[in-house]
């Protein structure tokens, strides 16, 4: 079922910090399909896992692909310290995967065949904006919530700079 758009200007109503994640692959050689097709699938399992232990950490992701080649994943993770608790796991699928894919490549198999990277940001709280025009909850929006867009300034420059005040105790 597709979500419904949301009418008119909304932006993420995120409090604090915000941590993202981009994570993909590239296949390097289309023919060493053993070598990148575990990797490929690797991906979806690992969100699947962290979708049903939602106390891992992990808010909300969005898979892309940004060629035939080239598949990546946006992801929005509650704080660096539940990412790095889920990659180091010994029980979960991230650990197994990069074991397997760590033998492989100190044993010379899968070099060549497929690459991967990451990128990692952790983006301070006034240190980004979002605005979604007739859009359902996506990316941040989605992982965060939405507001309308008045909740944190008309204009780019208000959002980037919103803070949200600390309730008085």
């Amino acid at each position: 079922m597709f979500a419904k758009p949301i009418p008119g200007h909304t932006t993420a109503d995120v409090r604090g910090d915000v941590v993202v994640l981009l994570i993909g692959m590239r296949i390097n050689r289309f023919r060493g399909v053993h070598h990148w097709l575990p990797v490929l699938l690797a991906m979806p399992r690992m969100l699947r896992e962290l979708d049903k232990d939602p106390e891992r950490g992990l808010l909300g992701h969005v898979l892309l692909t940004a060629s035939p080649r080239t598949y990546y994943v946006v992801q929005y993770w509650e704080s660096k310290e539940k990412l790095y608790a889920y990659a180091k796991a010994p029980d979960m699928f991230h650990h197994k995967a990069w074991s397997i894919i760590n033998r492989k490549l100190r044993a010379g198999e899968s070099r060549g065949h497929v690459g991967l990277w990451h990128e990692t940001y952790v983006v301070p709280e006034g240190s980004h904006e979002s605005i979604y025009f007739d859009m359902p909850a996506f990316g941040l929006g989605a992982s965060h919530g939405v507001v309308p867009v008045e909740a944190r300034g008309r204009r780019a420059a208000d959002r980037f700079a919103h803070r949200r005040r600390q309730a008085a105790g």
